[in-house]
């Protein structure tokens, strides 16, 4: 069914899918198409069942079809699905999240992290006079042609695009480092200091993979943008409210960004996604001041219900601690079978988001991540789905542990895990 599935969407569809990781490329085959979702459980168009760890890339912190979201989005349906005008709920969106995020005096919906990233690089540009934009390697800040940069063979890379279609000129003034190189970035302000608009940062990296901050990164970013008068910009749409009921960066990060971009959990799974940060710079965002943003669905009644009701749960109920504590039990059971079995492969985690390395050294920075076996990734992956369970599609993804999911499903893991191992 399902390669009768891709088939056509392969005719209708550039590749099949509308998000390029979907497709399987990573790790061959044809990807799973799904019908359904209840829990921590998928339930495939042919009938299979899997134990979902992708959960929406993070989205479904509560799991699949939560009553109190599922319940939101229905009463709110009822009474309609967009207007185009403002609408109470999206204040009291906005006041719950300015309450929750310590340094957000004010916060514009919109409807994705792409656009959310986008409108805070225009933001910082908007609010300094200056064009440059500081990245780091490996992070990713969604397809807008400005963040599409690949970092070159040196330690900083000026202009090179990783995407067909977008300009030389797009990309020109968009530097990229190495994360968790504070010494490349330190070289990037001694040389364009005066011309940097904002350092935009994961406060913890989720696109090579998960990779930690190493100590002193985060606040030296914090420095080196303040000293320098240019605006620190993080870049939450995974991490905000994924580890703890509010943003990565103030949780554990121990900085104030200027700007934060926030996604994925905030939306409950529908498309909303959020930016915000210190009130002198989101007043100058239009109709306020003169930097302009605006979209027909932001704010969207259906995604708000969504978001709030999520929050409203996260809130009642924090899941945090035990999804935390699932976490660290996967990994290290992953981690300790590996090594047992000789598998040069560990599991890297934070309060419930992991990723398998396929390498035996942690990972630090892209240039780690691109170490790995992606060869053997692609076994583990497929050994994993043949034994129901889903996780990423690529060594360079995280996985995702939610509220939903239970010990049983970590020891069922586990076995299958280890019953893969044993048929490599």
């Amino acid at each position: 069914m399902h390669d009768e599935l891709f088939k056509r969407a392969r005719k209708a569809i550039p590749g099949g899918v509308n998000s390029p990781v979907r497709a399987f490329n990573g790790v061959g085959g044809t990807p799973v198409f799904v019908e359904s979702g209840k829990g921590a459980k998928i339930f495939a168009a042919d009938g299979r069942a899997f134990t979902d760890y992708c959960c929406s890339w993070g989205a479904m912190i509560l799991g699949h079809a939560n009553p109190s979201v599922s319940r939101a989005v229905a009463a709110r349906a009822r009474l309609g699905t967009t207007f185009g005008i403002a609408t109470p709920d999206e204040v009291r969106f906005a006041e719950k999240l300015v309450s929750l995020v310590p340094g957000m005096d004010m916060v514009r919906a919109v409807n994705s992290g792409t656009e959310a990233v986008m409108t805070a690089v225009r933001l910082a540009r908007g609010a300094t006079g200056r064009d440059m934009i500081l990245k780091f390697d490996g992070c990713y800040h969604g397809h807008s042609d400005a963040m599409l940069v690949k970092s070159g063979s040196g330690v900083l890379t000026m202009g090179a695009s990783s995407s067909a279609g977008v300009t030389k000129g797009a990309v020109a003034d968009t530097l990229v480092a190495p994360y968790n190189d504070l010494a490349a970035a330190e070289a990037a302000f001694a040389r364009h200091g005066a011309d940097i608009a904002a350092v935009v940062v994961e406060p913890i990296a989720g696109n090579m993979g998960l990779v930690p901050p190493v100590p002193g990164f985060l606040k030296g970013l914090r420095a080196l943008a303040s000293r320098h008068g240019a605006l620190l910009v993080c870049d939450e749409v995974i991490a905000g409210f994924r580890f703890g009921f509010s943003s990565y960066s103030s949780l554990y990060g121990g900085v104030s960004p200027d700007i934060i971009t926030l996604g994925k959990v905030i939306g409950g799974g529908l498309p909303l996604a959020a930016v915000g940060g210190k009130r002198k710079w989101m007043r100058l965002l239009a109709p306020d001041g003169p930097v302009y943003q605006a979209g027909t669905l932001s704010g969207n009644p259906l995604a708000v219900a969504a978001g709030l009701a999520t929050l409203d749960a996260l809130e009642a109920d924090p899941p945090y601690a035990r999804m935390a504590a699932l976490g660290k039990a996967l990994a290290d059971g992953v981690s300790a079978a590996a090594a047992e079995r000789g598998v040069p492969a560990f599991c890297q985690s934070f309060g419930g988001v992991f990723t398998i390395f396929c390498r035996e050294e942690p990972v630090r920075s892209l240039a780690d991540a691109r170490r790995c076996d992606t060869a053997l990734y692609s076994r583990i992956f497929h050994g994993l789905l043949a034994r129901g369970v889903y996780t990423a599609p690529s060594q360079f993804e995280c996985n995702f542990v939610s509220a939903a999911h239970t010990e049983r499903d970590v020891d069922a893991f586990l076995s299958a895990f280890g019953k893969t191992l044993r048929c490599l």
